[in-house]
């Protein structure tokens, strides 16, 4: 007779009761936890008699079976199915495992797609763009058997110092929502029962630490919390049906975020109604015990974590293993505890399907890896995400003449990705097999590898655009962190003979020594890094006309550059077609339309530095400015430039007042009054005029990317909910208030065209659970 938790005819619920009721707590706590993949390998082939060893009762997820092997997709197929067959085959109940990957700028495994890095996609404003870079990774993931993809980042991030800021969507809560939103619905799909568990990350305030240093604690106020920091996680949970959580490795007032009850249980479950899995992040409950020191031992470490509401250990079963199974001994945990947390696990088990579809196609995996038509999204990705900071003419240039293409990021394909691409974490397993910082099991067998997809470096790129028409000649000039004095010479002398200069500078992203970016690799200055800006400098000395192309994580600190520059463009880390769209925005083949998601500041020393901060902020009151610096950003948040010319007017309101539950339509028309097709991102800022705790000078309320011919215009409506002027007022009660509201609409966050007034009118009213989280937003061609 079938077991009633194998019958696909009975309701979830009664699969998950009749599987716990037949549980040991071995069984139970084997679901809590997770291996490595190669843990079960011998050189790269799998091993039963490892298995034996490993999975006997049972195992709730593995690790990275493309992102921590060299394997290829069909290969990475394969061997989720013998990990899955051996489950069922040779344990007690048969349990699958739900197996999870990174997916920061793409499924991070050879092979796949390799997306521009995630501050990259925020700079394209395009919600949809997002949704389909979600659907492309969901579809490479599930042909190899994942089904649970460690990303959206949905931090906050105003400190450029800090390493991760690559991997952010930026510094403004309403952008990082609606690209959050847009990333989730793609990867879940719309049942996730043919879908990726998305998991949003970190929870919370993990970018806003002390000194810009990662797993430092963030001190942040409780409403500035919740207003800010939350906003992003709380809009992918109620708007996007977010299916799993990752809390931050970080502290909030002396509680480590994987010992926080009122964020996991209170705010996440109570508040929220999160249904969903929360997953530990790599080795931090762990850290509860060894780095918080707010545990004497794993076993406290694991009880701490239970009673928060951690589901799962990731990537081990350090401490969910059999430290977990002494805490229920010892009393610290109870079975109850520990019942609860499986059946939540076993739950989205049968949503995803794991149960009556473990297995996958190993054949068919290679068709949805890498084709023509990703390739042409990545190439979209890359080109919408160049933001042009500067350009006094120079741009577009014409092939012609001699062009110098010159500095350390000129010539590689390896800097053009972001730290969670594959070869990034490659490089990390094995540094840590020299320096086994985490106490983790390591990899054998595993080798170094750049070149895991085709790519062109942006020296190739340039050379191949302008074929005959143009000599290209190169010269590295230094590497990202250092150089020798002929290296720079011969640089500078090539770029004295040239007719133009493109300067190819900025970071390397990983996790490793080697890296200036990227998990871990957090900075205290904010300027080019190495000998960059002294090559940058002599080479704008010769009185070449010059570009400088920025491929970096983070916004740098450059003012004398962007002064002295012809043209500076922030190409971030554009994946593997980024040297394409670097070559093609140079050359005016695509017209550049990206906007910049986060702030770039003259100087370290004004970090923090962002545009939604409070009317007593911004500046030194009286003077203004600080004594050795100005207050002002070296460019602002949602700045971009256009090889064509943007007009905004005929700012309407389809209201002068709105009550506290209504809407409101605010329409502008733009029209492209240049001589070339281009796209530009209308920006909707609102301001409260008086609100009984201070508000921010202005806060984005909607955007819209517009494409548009030359001499055509369109009306762009946006409909706003008075909703979304909410804020936690004294009693930290979250309500709507009458009064007075600017918009503003404009091409940046200071460059505004437009402004218009409303009043909300009524008594103040608590919306805590009708919250809006979105504008809805209309384009219409005229």
């Amino acid at each position: 007779m079938t077991p009633v938790y194998l019958d696909p005819a009975q309701s979830v619920d009664a699969r998950v009761d009749a599987l716990l009721a037949d549980m040991t707590l071995e069984e139970k706590v084997a679901q809590l936890t997770s291996i490595w993949a190669f843990e079960v390998l011998d050189d790269l082939e799998f091993s039963a008699e490892k298995a034996t060893a490993l999975l006997g009762q049972g195992i709730g997820q593995v690790t990275r079976i493309g992102g921590a092997t060299n394997l290829d997709p069909p290969d990475v197929a394969r061997l989720a199915n013998q990990i899955q067959r051996y489950l069922r085959d040779h344990t007690r109940l048969g349990i699958p495992a739900l197996i999870h990957e990174e997916s920061c700028s793409g499924y991070m495994a050879k092979g796949a797609t390799c997306f521009p890095q995630t501050i990259g996609i925020a700079s394209t404003w395009d919600v949809d763009l997002a949704r389909r870079i979600g659907a492309i990774i969901r579809d490479q993931m599930r042909a190899v058997g994942a089904r649970q993809a460690l990303a959206p980042l949905l931090d906050v991030a105003r400190d450029p110092r800090w390493g991760r800021v690559e991997e952010t969507f930026g510094e403004d809560p309403y952008l990082v929502a609606q690209m959050g939103i847009a990333y989730v619905r793609g990867l879940q799909g719309e049942d996730l029962n043919q879908g990726v568990m998305a998991t949003g990350k970190h929870f919370v305030g993990y970018g806003a630490s002390e000194g810009g240093m990662n797993w430092a604690p963030a001190h942040i106020p409780e409403r500035e919390l919740r207003e800010v920091y939350l906003f992003p996680f709380e809009a992918a949970v109620r708007e996007a049906g977010l299916g799993a959580i990752m809390p931050g490795y970080h502290e909030l007032d002396g509680v480590p975020c994987h010992d926080n009850p009122g964020l996991l249980r209170e705010t996440l479950r109570g508040r929220w109604g999160f249904q969903g899995l929360v997953v530990s992040d790599y080795f931090a409950v762990n850290q509860l015990f060894e780095y918080h020191q707010v545990a004497r031992d794993k076993a406290e470490a694991a009880a701490l974590a239970v009673r928060a509401g951690v589901d799962v250990e990731l990537p081990t079963r350090d401490v969910y293993g059999k430290p977990l199974i002494e805490a229920v001994a010892r009393g610290l945990v109870s079975p109850a505890e520990i019942d609860e947390l499986v059946r939540r696990v076993l739950t989205w088990k049968f949503r995803l399907g794991l149960f009556d579809h473990p297995f996958v196609d190993e054949g068919a995996a290679i068709a949805v890896f890498d084709n023509a038509e990703q390739r042409r999204v990545a190439r979209e990705a890359a080109e919408k995400s160049m933001v042009l900071l500067k350009n006094d003419g120079l741009l577009p240039l014409a092939p012609c003449g001699t062009i110098a293409v010159i500095g350390p990021n000129a010539h590689t394909t390896r800097n053009l990705v972001g730290d969670y691409a594959y070869p990034c974490h490659i490089e990390s397993l094995l540094e840590q097999s020299e320096d086994n910082v985490f106490q983790t099991p390591l990899p054998s067998g595993v080798k170094h590898v750049d070149e895991f997809i085709p790519m062109r470096t942006i020296l190739e790129a340039i050379g191949h655009r302008v074929g005959a028409e143009a000599q290209v000649v190169y010269a590295k000039g230094c590497d990202v962190l250092e150089g020798e004095d002929a290296d720079l010479d011969e640089a500078v002398a090539l770029a004295a003979q040239s007719d133009v200069a493109v300067v190819v500078v900025g970071d390397r992203a990983g996790l490793t020594d080697a890296c200036t970016t990227g998990e871990s690799r957090d900075r205290a200055t904010l300027s080019l890094i190495g000998r960059q800006e002294e090559l940058v400098r002599r080479v704008l000395a010769t009185g070449t006309k010059t570009v400088v192309v920025l491929v970096s994580g983070r916004p740098l600190a450059i003012p004398d550059i962007a002064e002295r520059a012809n043209a500076v463009l922030e190409a971030w880390l554009p994946g593997e077609e980024g040297a394409e769209a670097v070559a093609a925005v140079l050359f005016g083949d695509v017209n550049p339309s990206g906007k910049l998601p986060i702030t770039i500041p003259r100087s370290v020393g004004q970090v923090p530095i962002y545009y939604g901060h409070k009317p007593s902020g911004g500046r030194s009151h009286w003077k203004g400015a600080y004594v050795d610096e100005s207050n002002l950003p070296l460019y602002p948040f949602g700045h971009g430039l256009s090889y064509t010319a943007f007009e905004y007017r005929d700012l309407t309101l389809s209201a002068s007042e709105l009550g506290v539950h209504g809407e409101i339509e605010v329409a502008c028309v733009i029209e492209n009054v240049g001589a070339r097709a281009g796209e530009e991102v209308v920006q909707l800022y609102a301001r409260d005029v008086a609100a009984d705790v201070t508000r921010p000078v202005k806060v984005l309320c909607g955007f819209a990317r517009v494409p548009l011919a030359p001499g055509e215009k369109a009306r762009v409506r946006f409909r706003v909910s008075a909703h979304q002027f909410g804020f936690y007022n004294r009693e930290m009660r979250y309500v709507v208030e009458p009064g007075e509201m600017e918009f503003m609409v404009g091409a940046s966050s200071e460059d505004i065209r437009l402004r218009g007034m409303v009043r909300i009118h009524g008594a103040m009213t608590e919306i805590e659970h009708e919250k809006v989280y979105q504008s809805a937003v209309n384009v219409e061609r005229m």
